[in-house]
């Protein structure tokens, strides 16, 4: 029976199986596996992979990381197991009964801020050079999504008219570089408030001290490569830990800027633009909650309005 290792044979499987037939950013998650299978398998051969060892790489994979995510690298590899076996490479299939664990999932206890809680955010991470604060910032004052903010460049921000475009996204996923908006809506105008202006002209005379930038970032992505979406959203729960604020995910920010400009009377077609919606009903049908609440507020104003006629 030929020896082969585990690390090299994976490859061999993706290349031949899947490069073909699977589109190519599910290419990219076999070929993060791959990765992985280096750092946790090390160069072990087919044969020598028992179940034991394959649960112990499992779990030792699965400390950093959700049960989805444990899932599906266990999935690949086990295909890729499945038909080694097949081809008589190896005389059983060691992680055929295996136990997907992983860590928690974090649970966020709402969706999005209140007004007081929104202003101590903003004003923590708006004079910063941290990166993650910065993100959260542009995020918690604009509503834009978290990939439209690591695809921000330069050329996107008119220091002229106080505002920002988005064009674009960055693919903080699968390395991929840019990627084009969610829809054609997604392309928008944003337009900025004094005090973030003067903090992207702060950022803009530091650009030439940053890293090598060949894609012109704001946030420079060899500074900040580790900005996955799971590595944000940790990083804003410990910082709302530590403001004593509600926890909330990355995108509540986006609800939360939504819903502040709602409950200040900003009409629902300007939120829907700036959020990048193709229409209001898009935006109706996500903050109904708060359209109530405001039409509950407005019927008592008119009743007032209504009894001082007499």
């Amino acid at each position: 029976m030929k020896k082969y290792l585990l690390d090299d044979y994976f490859k061999f499987w993706i290349e031949t199986y899947k490069k073909p037939a699977v589109a190519p950013v599910t290419y990219m998650k076999y070929l993060n596996t791959h990765g992985h299978i280096r750092k946790y398998f090390g160069k072990v051969s087919l044969s020598q992979i028992t179940a034991t060892s394959y649960q112990l790489a499992l779990n030792n994979y699965s400390k950093t990381r959700a049960k989805r995510t444990v899932a599906c690298f266990h999935k690949q590899i086990h295909a890729c197991l499945l038909d080694a076996h097949d081809e008589q490479l190896i005389p059983i299939v060691p992680s055929r009964k295996a136990i997907v664990t992983g860590r928690p999932l974090i649970k966020h206890t709402s969706k999005c801020l209140n007004y007081d809680e929104w202003q101590c955010l903003v004003k923590a991470t708006y004079n910063t050079d941290n990166i993650k604060e910065q993100v959260v910032y542009l995020s918690a004052v604009t509503g834009m999504r978290y990939s439209e903010v690591l695809g921000l460049t330069w050329n996107n921000i008119d220091f002229k008219m106080n505002r920002l475009e988005v064009e674009k996204t960055w693919d903080y996923k699968y390395h991929q570089g840019f990627k084009k908006t969610k829809n054609d809506s997604s392309k928008r105008f944003i337009d900025l408030d004094k005090n973030t202006m003067a903090m992207l002209k702060r950022l803009s005379l530091k650009k030439e001290e940053a890293d090598e930038n060949e894609y012109d970032l704001i946030f420079n992505y060899t500074e900040g490569k580790q900005l996955y979406n799971s590595n944000i959203n940790r990083f804003l729960l410990k910082l709302c830990g530590e403001l004593k604020i509600h926890n909330i995910s990355f995108h509540s920010l986006r609800h939360t800027h939504a819903s502040i400009l709602l409950y200040q009377d900003v009409s629902l077609m300007t939120v829907s633009r700036r959020l990048g919606h193709s229409n209001t009903s898009t935006t109706q049908s996500i903050y109904l909650h708060i359209i109530r609440e405001m039409e509950n507020k407005e019927k008592e104003l008119i009743e007032s309005i209504m009894d001082k006629v007499f």
